[in-house]
């Protein structure tokens, strides 16, 4: 790979932007004008709420296993099918953003989810639920294409902020999704959580559509394939979309051991914990979270390479108190603080960091970035449960913390054909 010594040569050597706009300029009227603090807000609420139905799972496995006869070893693949969905999604549907008007893209996606969740919530068997799920990720996409929109409207040196909170909205709908699934688990079951989540899918797609700017595109004569075949042109052309995109699979893969498996030790005895009590724990990731937005700022000023060394120090050392939680369940706490902290302040810093890249095909980069993280998280997921049945939380925790440090060397390994630092252009 070839170092990179800022994001406008890479500009050049890539093929003409789709749309109004010239090289290296997002099109539309709305590009670098900024975003007000109301629409950032739609946009967190927006993303939260629909990234959380990827999440609604994970505190609900034991009881949806017991009511759909699906083993233990095997409940885990309701979150992998999800993620798969999810992947497909990143490939098939977030790409559009560079080519369709974006709000309405962003509202039918919004309304097709309240279907996918009502399947869900009614799903009579194994199999009608596995599909469901699937569903559930390929339309919850919505939240890149939406990232990739605000990313497109904010102003040049505000970007990192303002990826930093959306960011923050989808941190905060993936820990509260714990918690509010745990919650109304107990009060009607798990289904009342995704019937409930497809009323406020519809409610959402309303405001989107009535509240989104316009975003409509110029006629281009790309074609869809095409669309498809350029995320795989950047792959080749962008050395820190490779980077970043594989430290998205290793950190989301950490952070997919953690959080699937957790429910299990915590759900049996002697800790014997209700679903509600569980998905507290998902509040206080809240602290983490919340703390790594500032991530984003760092990354528009320069300091991306810097935030991300440090953050992944931080998630390798996380796994000590994690494995240590019978000695007291503070050491739980402390290790999830820090893992949520580490992971989104990398996270942030990735898409920081490739937006400044190529501003035309800010849809196609996620899309593609998000790929890794949806494998990553899959794989995770699946090998979570696994290792959970065989050796035990310990078990879980090497996995996870040998993963964590797999990506801190991969990043150091790979520093130095990077750029030491990268500013919105």
């Amino acid at each position: 790979m070839k170092p990179l010594n800022s994001a406008t040569p890479a500009i050049s050597r890539v093929e003409p932007p789709i749309g109004r706009g010239a090289p290296g300029q997002e099109d539309g009227a709305d590009a670098h004008q900024g975003l007000s603090h109301a629409v950032t807000l739609l946009f967190a609420v927006a993303c939260g709420l629909s990234v959380a139905n990827i999440y609604f799972a994970q505190p609900l496995l034991d009881v949806m296993a017991r009511d759909l006869a699906i083993s233990p070893a095997a409940i885990g693949g309701v979150v992998t099918m999800t993620q798969i969905g999810y992947a497909l999604g990143l490939i098939f549907i977030v790409p559009l953003g560079d080519l369709l008007d974006r709000r309405r893209l962003i509202g039918t996606q919004a309304l097709l989810s309240s279907l996918a969740l009502l399947v869900v919530g009614l799903a009579p068997s194994a199999a009608v639920l596995l599909a469901g799920m699937v569903a559930v990720g390929l339309l919850a996409v919505v939240v890149q294409v939406l990232v990739a929109f605000a990313a497109s409207m904010a102003a040049d040196e505000e970007r990192g902020r303002t990826v930093g909170r959306i960011t923050s909205g989808i941190v905060i709908g993936i820990l509260l999704a714990r918690f509010v699934s745990g919650v109304l688990a107990d009060i009607g079951g798990w289904r009342l959580v995704y019937l409930a989540s497809a009323v406020l899918a519809v409610l959402m797609a309303f405001l989107l559509f009535r509240v989104l700017p316009k975003h409509e595109r110029a006629a281009t004569r790309i074609s869809y394939p095409e669309l498809l075949a350029s995320v795989v042109g950047l792959f080749v052309r962008e050395p820190i979309l490779r980077v970043r995109a594989m430290l998205a699979l290793l950190i989301f893969a950490s952070f997919s051991v953690f959080w699937t498996s957790l429910v299990l030790p915590l759900s049996a005895a002697p800790l014997s914990l209700s679903h509600t009590e569980i998905g507290m724990f998902g509040l206080v990731g809240l602290a983490g979270a919340l703390a790594a937005a500032r991530a984003g700022s760092l990354a528009d000023r320069g300091f991306g390479q810097r935030v991300t060394g440090l953050s992944l120090g931080l998630l390798v050392l996380s796994w000590i108190p994690i494995a240590s939680m019978s000695a007291s369940l503070w050491n739980l706490i402390i290790g999830v603080i820090l893992l949520d902290l580490a992971i989104q302040a990398v996270h942030i810093t990735n898409q920081t960091m490739i937006f400044a890249v190529r501003p035309d095909a800010r849809s196609r980069l996620v899309g593609g970035y998000m790929v890794f993280y949806s494998l990553g998280s899959a794989l995770g997921s699946i090998a979570s449960t696994m290792v959970y049945a065989r050796a035990g939380w310990i078990g879980v925790c090497v996995l996870g913390a040998t993963i964590s440090l797999l990506a801190l060397l991969f990043w150091a390994a790979t520093r130095r054909h990077q750029p030491a630092e990268i500013r919105a252009e």
